[in-house]
C-alpha cells in the first residue's frame, strides 16, 4: 500500500513551516525573471506535493520531482520527497525516484541555464545530494524495521518467558496436588484403621473407645485440612504455592512410622544410611513418598500384617528401599477401597527421580522395591 501510518501533527507543523521557508527562498531566488509567474504556481503546487508526502511518498515525491523540471522552487519539495520515498519503501523503488530526481534536475538544468556553475558540477552535486538522502533515508529505514525485529523478538521473548513460567506454575501445581492426594490418601487409611478398630472392637473399655476415637477425631481434621490444601492448589492462587509446608523427606520417617505403629499396624524399620542429611532432597521426599506408599498399600490390603522397611545407601551409591508384607488371606476384605492408581503414580514418580521402582507377590509376600540415584 502506498499510504503510510498517519504522521504526528507536530510533525506535519515542522513540514510545513520548513517547507515553506525554503521553497520561499528558492522563489526569491527567482524574483524578477521572465518565468515568475511559473515559478509562484510550481511554489505552491509543489507545497502540497510536500505535505502529501507525509502520506504517500511515492505520490508526493514523483509530483515535486515532475515539477522540479520546470522550475528550481520545487528543489526543496524533490528533495524531501526523495528522502520520504527512502525512509518507507523498499530500496528499488526509493532508487528509482532519486534517479528520476536526478534526471528532473538535469532538465531543468538544460531549460533553464544557471551561469553561476558548470552543467558537470551541476551534475555531481545533484547526484551527491541524492545519493547522500538515497543512503540517509535507507540506513533510518533499515534502523526502524531493526528496532521493530527487537521489539517484537523482545515481545515475544517475554510472552514465551510468560508461558514458560505458566507451565512452570501449573506443573509445580500438579505435583503438589498429587503429594497432597498421597498425603490425604495415607491419612484416611489410619482414620479408617482406628474406625475399623471401634466397629469390630464394641467390648473395648470406655478409656480405649475414648482414646480411638480421639485419634479419629485428629486424623479426620487433619484430613480436612490436607483437603483444604488440595483444593487450594486446584485454584489459579499461584501466591498459595508457597504457602504449604515443605514435604518431608528421609527427616520424616520416624514420625510416619510412629502414626503407623499408633494406627496398629506392625512395623519393623531397618535403617542402613549413611550421612541420610547428604541424600538430595528429590531423592529424600520420594523415599519418604515410596515408605509412605508401601505402609498406606500393606494397611489397605492387608490389614494387622506386619510391614518390614529397609532403607540402605549411601553417598556414590543408589538409595534402595524396600518394603515386604505378608499377602493376606485370599477371603479377606481390604481395610479400604483403593483405586489401583497408587502404586502407578509412585512408580512414574520414582521415574522422574531417576530411579526404579518394581512391586510384586512372590513366595506369599507382596514386595516393594524401589532404587533412587545418590550422587558422590
Amino acid at each position: 500500500m502506498s499510504h503510510i501510518r498517519p504522521p504526528q501533527p507536530l510533525v506535519v507543523v515542522s513540514v510545513v513551516l520548513a517547507m515553506s521557508a525554503l521553497t520561499t527562498m528558492a522563489l526569491w531566488g527567482q524574483a524578477g525573471r521572465p518565468t515568475w509567474g511559473l515559478d509562484v504556481a510550481v511554489a505552491a503546487v509543489s507545497l502540497v506535493a510536500a505535505l502529501a508526502q507525509l502520506w504517500w511518498p511515492t505520490h508526493g515525491a514523483l509530483t515535486a520531482t515532475l515539477l522540479a523540471t520546470l522550475s528550481p522552487v520545487a528543489t526543496p519539495a524533490a528533495t524531501m520527497g526523495a528522502l520520504q520515498v527512502a525512509q518507507h519503501r523498499r530500496f528499488p523503488v526509493a532508487a528509482a525516484v532519486t534517479a528520476a530526481g536526478m534526471a528532473a534536475h538535469l532538465v531543468q538544468r538544460l531549460w533553464r541555464p544557471n551561469s553561476g556553475i558548470s552543467v558537470p558540477w551541476w551534475l555531481l552535486l545533484i547526484c551527491s545530494a541524492y545519493g547522500a538522502l538515497l543512503g540517509w533515508g535507507a540506513l533510518a529505514r533499515f534502523r526502524r524495521a531493526l528496532l521493530i525485529s527487537l521489539r517484537e523478538r523482545a515481545r515475544r521473548a517475554e510472552a514465551e518467558q510468560g508461558r514458560r513460567i505458566a507451565e512452570a506454575r501449573m506443573a509445580e501445581r500438579r505435583r503438589l496436588a498429587r503429594e497432597m492426594h498421597d498425603v490425604l490418601a495415607h491419612r484416611l487409611s489410619l482414620v479408617a484403621t482406628h474406625a475399623g478398630a471401634l466397629e469390630y472392637r464394641p467390648d473395648s473399655s470406655p478409656d480405649q473407645l475414648a482414646t480411638a476415637a480421639g485419634v479419629v477425631r485428629a486424623g479426620v481434621h487433619q484430613a480436612l485440612e490436607e483437603l483444604r490444601q488440595v483444593i487450594s492448589l486446584l485454584r489459579e492462587q499461584d501466591d498459595e504455592l508457597d504457602e504449604l509446608e515443605p514435604w518431608p523427606g528421609l527427616a520424616g520417617l520416624p514420625g510416619l512410622i510412629a502414626d503407623a505403629r499408633q494406627a496398629g499396624q506392625p512395623v519393623r524399620l531397618r535403617e542402613e544410611v549413611t550421612d541420610a542429611a547428604a541424600l538430595p532432597s528429590a531423592a529424600s521426599r520420594t523415599a519418604y513418598r515410596v515408605v509412605q506408599e508401601g505402609l498406606t498399600n500393606a494397611r489397605k490390603h492387608a490389614p494387622g500384617q506386619p510391614v518390614d522397611v529397609l532403607l540402605r545407601g549411601a553417598p556414590g551409591t543408589p538409595m534402595l528401599i524396600d518394603l515386604r508384607n505378608p499377602l493376606p488371606p485370599a477371603d479377606a476384605v481390604p481395610l479400604a477401597p483403593g483405586s489401583g492408581l497408587g502404586l502407578v503414580g509412585l512408580t512414574e514418580r520414582v521415574r522422574l527421580a531417576g530411579g526404579q521402582l518394581d512391586h510384586h507377590s512372590t513366595e506369599g509376600e507382596f514386595r516393594l522395591h524401589a532404587r533412587l540415584p545418590w550422587p558422590a
